[in-house]
């Protein structure tokens, strides 16, 4: 069994990670380098529609050790393949950091999906609450299933290390999202990790708030407070990118910590208004956060807030439809 998923059950579980979560895009030939918006400069900095039209063809994270990216295209099965993994009789067990949210919801449902279609059957699915004490409890449940396989997202990449490093020694895959534990290395202690492109999320809103500001205002950033490489990813892309446009100045930084994301940040975005009552924009890491923002706003009465974020949450792109609050999710 462990030949079979080293040799083919490893590719599928690193097709269906890539099917759920890999950014769109023709991304075949990544570039990690800034992205070239410099003919069109001003005077307030680069033009926006010129950065996110060169942005739409590059790639600019790499993974947590250095690694350059691969576009899900290039991870495919044969008719062959699918058959071989669907007589294996495997099983997997999906490990999330937290759900309750859009974004979780649907890396669920497309690991879901794809596991139905190639036969793997689903032992557990887990929800830490952005709790790493959970998480490894979780860890421990599961393992007793013994699935050949797991998802995850971890918490924190060394509070989860041995809880991890326990699943490895025992036989298991490891395929990850976003975050890999620490003293982890790829292809030797885990599959792979999938995610999306989080730094070139960040410098897409960065863009997207400039735009919506025309170049000049000031902001504040609500930002992940916590050892989580992807949303350290996003507040840089968006952090550096922003300061390309001298007009616009970084009044105030708050860091949130959860698990209550939403409430720590409406409570953030609360004191910054307090404080900035004429601030133009405000950023938030991802769209749970952004949805505090919003709340925050509305009970300020500063319905013409620019609030920019990542992610599609249901909410927030309710929110852009309207064009009300939300200016651009990266």
């Amino acid at each position: 069994m462990n030949k079979l998923l080293a040799g083919i059950g490893l590719g599928a579980a690193t097709l269906l990670m890539l099917a759920a979560c890999a950014s769109g895009g023709d991304q075949t030939q990544p570039d990690t380098s800034a992205p070239d918006t410099s003919s069109g400069d001003t005077n307030l900095g680069p033009d926006p529609d010129e950065a996110l039209a060169a942005l739409a063809s590059q790639v600019l994270s790499l993974g947590p050790n250095g690694e350059s990216p691969q576009g899900f295209e290039t991870t495919e099965l044969t008719d062959a393949e699918v058959e071989q993994i669907q007589a294996a009789g495997l099983s997997a067990a999906i490990v999330l950091h937290y759900g309750g949210n859009d974004w979780s919801a649907a890396q669920v449902e497309g690991l879901t999906s794809e596991f139905n279609r190639l036969g793997i059957n689903i032992v557990a699915v887990t929800d830490a609450n952005f709790r790493p004490e959970q998480q490894v409890s979780d860890i421990e449940t599961v393992l007793a299933l013994n699935p050949d396989i797991i998802v995850s997202i971890p918490t924190d990449p060394v509070a989860t290390a041995d809880a991890y490093a326990k699943a490895r020694d025992a036989g298991v895959q490891l395929v990850f999202m976003d975050n890999v534990p620490a003293g982890f290395t790829g292809g030797v202690d885990y599959v792979s990790v999938v995610s999306a492109d989080n730094k070139g999320n960040g410098v897409a809103s960065a863009h997207l708030m400039a735009k919506a500001l025309g170049g000049e205002g000031t902001i504040a950033l609500i930002y992940h407070d916590a050892d989580f490489f992807v949303t350290k990813q996003r507040y840089e892309g968006f952090k550096e990118t922003i300061q390309l446009y001298p007009g616009i100045e970084i009044v105030e930084e708050q860091g949130i910590g959860g698990p209550d994301f939403a409430g720590d940040a409406q409570a953030a975005a609360t004191a910054i208004l307090t404080k900035q009552p004429n601030i133009d924009g405000i950023w938030g890491v991802w769209d749970v956060p952004a949805e505090g923002i919003m709340a925050a706003a509305r009970d300020a009465g500063r319905t013409d807030l620019k609030i920019a974020t990542q992610d599609l949450g249901t909410n927030v792109a309710i929110q852009l439809a309207k064009g009300e609050l939300i200016v651009g999710l990266g």
